[in-house]
């Protein structure tokens, strides 16, 4: 009988670690579904930590980005490269917001995020960044307008 008073109070206690878990996430990332569009733009809103997120596509799988106005390439961490099935090309020497890294060139098929399509973009695959988010920079945001206002980042054809 103790045994089963035990096991209710661990599950409670993992269901409670959860619904945190998912509660955070969703504060976090507004944008915690796929990116949509409005009126032919991508609207993001703006995280509470400042960042602009959302879910997309890399060669048609899902994959968190982090938007980056200052990343000149799209960069992808190791492990979601991995699972992506890219291959790294030639090595080359970058910097980051961390100081100087290695990060091996690659070209990727497709970048969706919302109705925002680019195909043939450059990026980076990059050892050592944590998490499996993705930076969405320049390569592919450079073919789109970008404005941001009042919280909001708009992106939408030229």
């Amino acid at each position: 009988m103790r045994r089963a008073g035990t096991a209710m109070i661990a599950l409670a206690w993992l269901l409670l670690g959860g619904l945190l878990w998912w509660g955070f996430d969703q504060y976090l990332n507004p944008n915690a579904r796929l990116a949509e569009v409005a009126d032919g733009e991508v609207v993001l809103r703006r995280g509470p930590d400042g960042h602009y997120r959302a879910l997309g596509r890399i060669n048609g799988e899902r994959v968190g980005f982090m938007v980056d106005t200052g990343a000149t390439v799209v960069a992808v961490p190791e492990a979601t490269a991995r699972r992506l099935g890219l291959k790294p090309g030639a090595p080359l020497r970058v910097r980051t917001a961390n100081g100087e890294a290695t990060a091996y060139a690659t070209r990727l098929e497709r970048v969706e995020l919302g109705g925002a399509l680019a195909t043939d973009v450059a990026a980076h695959i990059v050892p050592g960044m944590g998490g499996d988010e993705a930076l969405l920079g320049m390569s592919f945001l450079a073919r789109y307008e970008i404005a941001m206002r009042d919280g909001e980042m708009r992106i939408r054809p030229r």
